[in-house]
């Protein structure tokens, strides 16, 4: 690797840290829809392989980590990602906690980091004499997914019962597109079904407005009013072992290693599932202190295991088998293996044909390291800037309506106009089933499984 090389795969990450500490500030961005267009946009520009994946490792790092501040400072998910901590990072908002919140998801964010890399390359690198026989029955791996989420969460025949009526109806609407040729045979709509999956609980909370007799009976609160202590918000140490109490890193790292190896298993639902694990029981002795140790426990742990899951889920697949193998791989880091003409999966052309070992892990390091560096400073010293920035200057509605808006637009150039109609109806069909007790991870993980349900069960 020489120089020149080396100074690029430093200008990707310092460029993939500067716009995604932007975008991520903001509440309600989708990864996958804030990730795939600029990746796919470098690669078929033709940037060296080493520096897309710097540039996208940087990428993640970066929106893993902010996407956690709007979710502790105004009550909204800054990602898909930040949805399992919601309900711990309101209840530390309300008691006035949101600055040494955001330190503990920074704090919780290293500790996943430092932790998947390592495990994700050795893992992959134990896997690779396995890759032919993983490429003949990837496919299947996403149905077994499936069935194990549904099979992990409360509402457990819920869930079964919903995994093939979903799956018809991601597939069948493909169906529909190709045969009215509004898509092109071999093409996919999968990020804009996905980005419906993501916006289906709001979708359907808009929808019931406009319904008058739930719209009268929503009860009417007086503007919150929330104190934020000085003394919190102050510089404070770096050190992830001063943030975190004993208990709580040593929770984050224990579960922060278990998740790297369910790269293939969706991040959302290791991150909720996991979470909840390693935050534990909230002792009744214990009283409102004990709800806030619990909370705190689990937005230091969530982040860590959200880091965790999104690298191994990148690293892994793209390493070891250069197939599209995990829901991150399949979503956010598609292009990383499929960008038609530059990346092609059949032949196998893409970073995993073109990079070496040791360019790979070079790339990985320098992408990750200097966005976690840079990004913890920033989340840990700038917190009080962040916390007043927000409160006072954010619209939340503007936001919400720019957020829906980019995924109409979105699923449009995907599709045209059919396919806007397409994504509201999987937003409307999953967010139902969300508000029932589906979880995300089944959904998203039948989205994936969907081609394999309905050609060989159905």
């Amino acid at each position: 690797m020489d120089a020149a090389l080396l100074l690029q795969m430093l200008v990707a990450a310092i460029g993939a840290i500067l716009l995604y500490t932007f975008i991520g500030f903001i509440p309600g961005t989708d990864e996958t829809s804030v990730l795939v267009p600029v990746t796919l946009a470098l690669v078929l520009a033709g940037v060296a392989p080493a520096v897309v994946l710097t540039f996208f490792i940087a990428a993640i790092v970066t929106l893993n980590l902010t996407n956690a501040i709007p979710t502790a400072l105004v009550g909204l998910p800054g990602g898909v990602m930040s949805t399992p901590m919601m309900d711990h990072a309101l209840l530390l908002k309300r008691r006035g906690r949101a600055a040494e919140t955001i330190r503990k998801m920074a704090a919780g964010s290293a500790v996943g980091t430092i932790i998947a890399i390592p495990v994700s390359l050795a893992i992959a690198t134990a896997i690779m004499p396995l890759a032919d026989q993983l490429r003949a029955y990837g496919s299947l791996l996403f149905v077994i997914g499936a069935v194990v989420l549904a099979l992990l969460g409360r509402n457990r025949l819920l869930s079964l019962i919903a995994i093939i009526p979903m799956a018809l109806l991601f597939q069948g609407l493909l169906a529909l597109y190709r045969q009215q040729g509004v898509l092109p045979e071999g093409k996919s709509v999968s990020v804009s079904f996905f980005l419906g999956i993501t916006i289906g609980p709001l979708l359907v909370s808009l929808l019931d407005l406009l319904n008058r007799r739930h719209r009268d009976a929503l009860p009417r609160r007086a503007p919150a009013r929330i104190d934020l202590s000085r003394h919190d918000l102050r510089g404070g140490s770096l050190a992830p072992s001063r943030i975190l109490t004993r208990d709580e890193l040593a929770r984050t790292s224990l579960w922060s290693l278990v998740t790297t190896p369910l790269f293939f298993l969706s991040p959302v639902a290791l991150t909720f599932l996991l979470g909840e694990t390693a935050a534990g029981p909230a002792r009744r002795s214990a009283g409102e202190q004990g709800e806030i140790i619990r909370a705190n426990r689990a937005v230091s742990a969530m982040n860590g295991i959200a880091h965790a899951s999104y690298l191994s889920g990148t690293i892994i697949p793209l390493l070891a088998i250069g197939l599209p193998l995990s829901p991150v791989a399949i979503g956010p880091a598609q292009a990383l293996f499929n960008a038609p003409p530059v990346f092609t999966t059949d032949p196998m052309v893409n970073i995993h044909t073109l990079l070496g070992t040791g360019e790979f892990i070079a790339a990985v390091v320098v992408g990750a390291l200097l966005a976690l560096v840079l990004m913890y400073v920033i989340a840990v010293r700038y917190s009080y800037a962040i916390t007043d920035f927000v409160m006072r200057r954010i619209p939340h509605e503007a936001v919400l309506g720019l957020f829906i808006a980019f995924v109409l637009l979105l699923a449009y150039l995907d599709a045209g106009v059919a396919n806007i109609a397409g994504v509201l109806l999987v937003g409307v069909a999953c967010g139902t089933l969300n508000r029932i007790g589906v979880s995300y991870g089944v959904q998203f993980m039948t989205l994936y499984a969907s081609p394999w349900i309905v050609q060989n069960l159905l």
